[in-house]
């Protein structure tokens, strides 16, 4: 299996937007989770539900009871159709703060898998990582780590990798150095009620087919809600619809591991779409996110001229529909020199950025008439909401307002309905 991160090993170490700022594109703390309910810890129950997870058969439910668990090594599972329980995401709480080697706390290879009600905390690598499985449920589960936002938090707290057929809904994700809740490589996902806080991205959606992220709370993160393609995998994404969110106050000082995609992130961005089509945004409520409330940008942002890509990566970002949000309060003040000196050029001292942020990269070759096909055009139908083209393939000579360009209604995406036995949870 090739690692989304690993993959991508080229894109790290991007320059300096114009320089930080877009390299981001390409791409304090505390929390507010219930106290724990877990009671004393114990330290020898790695052998009994390791043992419960090694000899379990399709139909078992793993039942763990309250209680706070200490681990020193991590947990696996590679049987189908298997349900794993605990008491509650205060009441079960699987600790590995103590975890000696490997590169996550639970790993999952296996599909018709349900997790539920139990938490994970201070995993050194991933909380819960599930690769190549089908059919797949995650509700009630907790990720965090206690310390709060810092560099050597594990990267990832939910980690569905080269799935199908997923449920992720219920769950609190806090603290991860990478992305609280990241789904990567999947179809048909929907990503629903959860929280995500002090993370650098909160949600990430990554080269992924049809997903539905919807009425979740994202905030306190560097980034709120990231849909982004990444090149050299072998799945491109499309047809992410991000609405009914609450996403605010994304303005956590961004804390990756220097050198990984995420470190240039910048602090102050409720939601980006990078290279990712058929994106929809609707119905959101997206504020206080000092940078600005949402960002479009091309791999090309980066100063990447292409040669890392393949031929069937498309960089750009085309049928993007942003319509009946609630915007307010974005932009006022970015994390970037160069942007902080464009909003006092553009729009005063006590001015702001606009709602949207683009850096206004065209695929020339699909221009007809000078024009992108309608079903290709970036379209906004939000009220006042304005978007800045930030004239990146001109190095950034000409930013304009360029709102009237964009007035445009695009087809709306269908829902995404779950199969199989996870039918009845669409």
């Amino acid at each position: 299996m090739i690692s989304d991160r690993t993959a991508n090993a080229s894109l790290r170490g991007f320059k300096p937007l114009v320089s930080a700022f877009l390299a981001a594109l390409l791409l304090a703390c505390g929390n507010d989770a219930a106290d724990s309910d877990a009671g004393p810890v114990i330290d020898d129950y790695f052998e009994t539900l390791q043992s419960q997870l090694l000899d379990a058969a399709p139909g078992d439910v793993i039942e763990i009871p309250g209680g706070k668990f200490t681990f020193d090594r991590p947990l696996s599972l590679t049987v189908d159709g298997v349900t794993v329980r605990g008491a509650g995401m205060n009441e079960t709480v699987l600790s590995f703060a103590k975890q000696m080697a490997g590169a996550e706390a639970l790993l999952v290879t296996a599909s018709d898998f349900t997790i539920e009600d139990l938490a994970i905390e201070d995993s050194p690598g991933d909380g819960l990582k599930i690769n190549e499985g089908e059919n797949i449920v995650i509700r009630r589960i907790r990720t965090e780590w206690t310390n709060g936002p810092d560099t050597s938090n594990g990267a990832y707290g939910i980690y569905p990798v080269q799935t199908r057929n997923v449920l992720i809904e219920g769950n609190v994700a806090i603290g991860a150095s990478d992305a609280g809740i990241y789904v990567g490589q999947s179809q048909n996902v929907i990503v629903r009620n959860n929280r995500a806080e002090f993370n650098v991205a909160g949600i990430e959606v990554e080269n992924t087919l049809d997903a539905d992220v919807y009425k979740n709370v994202v905030k306190n993160n560097t980034g709120g809600i990231l849909v982004f393609n990444m090149p050299n995998l072998p799945q491109l994404g499309a047809r992410t619809r991000v609405f009914r969110n609450r996403i605010v106050s994304n303005n956590t000082k961004n804390f990756a591991i220097p050198g990984t995609a995420v470190a240039n992130v910048p602090a102050g961005t409720g939601v980006i779409i990078n290279s990712n089509d058929q994106v929809e945004i609707f119905e959101n409520d997206i504020s206080e996110n000092n940078t600005a409330n949402i960002i479009i940008s091309s791999l090309y942002a980066s100063g990447l001229d292409g040669s890392e890509t393949t031929d069937t990566f498309d960089p750009y970002p085309e049928g993007i529909f942003i319509y009946d949000n609630r915007l307010t309060r974005g932009g006022t003040n970015p994390d970037s020199f160069e942007l902080q000196a464009l909003k006092t050029l553009k729009f005063g001292l006590t001015g702001s950025l606009p709602d949207v942020l683009w850096d206004g990269y065209v695929d020339q070759a699909k221009l007809v008439d000078g024009a992108l096909p309608p079903e290709l055009r970036i379209c906004i139908e939000n009220g006042p909401a304005q978007i800045i083209n930030l004239d990146a393939p001109n190095d950034f000579k000409n930013p304009s307002v360029s709102t009237t360009a964009h007035n445009c209604q695009l087809d709306t995406l269908p829902p995404v309905t779950l199969t199989g036995s996870l039918a009845d949870n669409s």
